[in-house]
């Protein structure tokens, strides 16, 4: 291999070299000099323009024409997914050098020192904006725009009801900037009114052509409680529950689901077009004119129960045909019910005809017609005289209304409840709800209603008290009770009598009282009024009134022997043994009272 010649420099300083000066001081110092002139004067904290020269997957390196390039993280510029090499950014220097000799720039602070100029800008003008949709927040979500966090809330980010807002999470959209608020440092921006400038152009070609009775196809946009909104291809217009279907609708969903297609008819709109009603079961025969022709009076239907009310129900017997069956039409009975009582809502019941009108579409129903009237034939099912077990009603002040079967009624007087005992209420014999034996007396047809007696199941003990409670007889009895015009006195087998109070004088002067047990006269008997009025008092005064009259005799009629003498005094009757053998059958049905 040829050695390669080198010449020697011809103006090279030997005189410097040999006294130690280093050759080309002035030189470097010139140099360094060009070179830092070369380079961009920078400080610390200065917000300057730089050119991407370089990215991947997790960093951006920028060049700001400075000794060294500057490195920011990729996730910096998230918002922009479309950056590229050569592309012009914003920087904030934040150190020209670290401790490895790194530049330090940061690009989202670069953006928030001139964001809120750019905010107020994009304001101001109208202009479109880009933004990365961060995450989900109560009612909307939140957006990086120029390094701020706006909201973006949930009706502005689209013209349709959003069901599902994670979708969006990670995207980069444009918006546009409808709201600042200086003092909280809040921007509210919007997508919807990107959208909404393009729709309106198509709702007024839309709204234009719109005639009632047109049929247009629509898509289910959203479903309220009272009605369905549709998306007409830029408008909107409401299908009003009852709109929905001939026959009774709960809830929309049970008829449309959200994103169905459909046919709708106009119904209305206001002048200015901006509410449209639409229609959907118009575009269906109503159900009354399908209605079967040979229905009639009469006639059996069954059907489903859909609406409850107190005074009836009303029974669906096909989609869209009602007929109400009133209370009254439910049972025989006349009391007063509630519908609630015999069905409720989903209940399937078969019925009857009553009336039928096609023309006003209207139709009444009944279910008691489904058994006989118990009054066609109540002679005969319940004679007078007969005997039946009936259940106690209610009360008033004058007799007891019992039921004997469902639509019967009868009432049983106060005075046919018992033949001995004093009953001042019903209340006091018997309870509500309970049974009761009783007899027919009479039967008012017209009326509806049967005559009924308890007391006359047994035979009449005051035929036999007539002939043991005879004017004159003295029998034991307890007072029970004082009133203010006599005592109530309890006599034998349990009928009572009335003592007043001059007849319930003593022989000593002083005043019976209750509980105490005297013999008392029968002064006064009245069968058909069941009534004894008894005097303990004229008891010792018809004695003394005989002793007296004895003893005028005695001085008028001449001295006679003692034995032929003795006059006879008036005999008084007392109860007997014989009396209680006689009345021996009487006292055992009675035993039991």
């Amino acid at each position: 291999m040829a050695e390669e010649t080198k010449s020697p420099i011809e103006d090279f300083d030997w005189d410097a070299y040999e006294k130690g000066e280093t050759a080309g001081e002035k030189s470097r110092e010139e140099l360094t000099k060009t070179y830092d002139e070369s380079l961009n004067t920078v400080k610390d904290k200065d917000v300057i323009e730089g050119t991407v020269i370089a990215l991947n997957k997790r960093e951006v390196v920028v060049n700001i024409g400075y000794k060294s390039d500057g490195i920011i993280p990729m996730s910096e510029f998230r918002y922009n997914p479309e950056l590229k090499i050569g592309d012009t950014v914003e920087v904030f220097i934040e150190n020209q050098e670290d401790k490895k000799g790194q530049l330090i720039l940061s690009h989202k602070k670069a953006r928030a020192s001139r964001s809120w100029e750019r905010i107020n800008a994009a304001l101001a003008n109208d202009e479109i904006i880009k933004g990365f949709i961060k995450c989900r927040t109560k009612g909307g979500m939140i957006v990086d725009v120029f390094g701020i966090e706006a909201f973006l809330p949930g009706s502005q980010i689209d013209v349709k009801p959003i069901r599902d807002y994670d979708v969006y999470v990670g995207k980069t959209m444009e918006f546009k900037v409808v709201k600042i608020n200086e003092e909280f440092k809040n921007v509210v921006i919007s997508h919807k009114a990107l959208i909404e400038a393009e729709l309106e152009q198509q709702k007024r070609e839309i709204i234009s052509k719109l005639e009632k009775g047109q049929v247009l196809e629509g898509t289910v946009k959203n479903i309220t409680s009272y009605g369905v909104f549709i998306d007409l291809g830029g408008v909107d217009g409401l299908i009003h529950i009852t709109d929905l279907s001939w026959g009774r609708v709960t809830k929309p969903s049970e008829v449309v689901e959200l994103d169905q297609k459909l046919n709708v008819v106009i119904l209305d709109f206001d002048d200015e077009k901006k509410r449209i009603a639409l229609g959907l079961k118009q575009l269906q025969p109503h159900p009354w004119d399908a209605l079967d022709a040979n229905l009639k009076v009469g006639d059996h239907v069954k059907g489903k129960v859909v609406v409850m009310a107190d005074y009836g129900a009303f029974l669906e017997i096909a989609p869209g045909v009602e007929g109400l069956i009133h209370v009254s039409e439910m049972s025989w009975s006349q009391h007063l019910r509630s519908a609630q009582d015999f069905m409720k809502v989903g209940d399937e019941v078969e019925a009857v005809i009553l009336t039928l009108d096609r023309e006003d579409r209207k139709m009444s129903l009944g279910i008691k017609q489904l058994k006989n009237d118990p009054w066609e034939n109540i002679e005969e099912k319940y004679p007078v005289g007969s005997r039946h077990t009936a259940r106690v009603r209610n009360f008033t002040n004058f007799g007891v209304f019992v039921e004997i079967e469902e639509g019967v009624d009868g009432l049983i007087h106060i005075s046919d409840l018992s033949w001995t005992k004093k009953i001042k209420h019903p209340s006091e014999f018997t309870q509500v709800g309970n049974d009761i034996e009783v007899e027919v007396l009479a039967i008012d047809k017209d009326n509806r209603r049967l005559s009924l007696g308890h007391k006359q199941l047994e035979e009449n003990p005051w035929d036999v008290f007539e002939t043991i409670f005879t004017v004159g007889s003295v029998h034991e009895g307890t007072i029970v009770e004082m009133l203010e015009k006599g005592a109530v006195v309890a006599l034998p087998y349990g009928v009572e009598g009335f003592a007043t109070p001059k007849h319930l004088v003593k022989e000593d002067g002083s005043q019976a009282k209750v509980d105490e047990k005297l013999n008392f006269k029968v002064i006064e008997f009245n069968k058909d009024a069941k009534r004894i009025i008894l005097s303990h008092s004229r008891i010792f005064e018809d004695e003394a009134r005989a002793d007296k009259a004895v003893e005028r005799k005695a001085k008028r009629a001449p001295r006679q022997p003692k034995e032929e003498a003795t006059i006879a005094a008036p005999a008084i009757e007392k109860t007997t043994l014989g009396d209680l053998e006689a009345l021996a059958a009487l006292k055992e049905k009675l035993s039991g009272k």
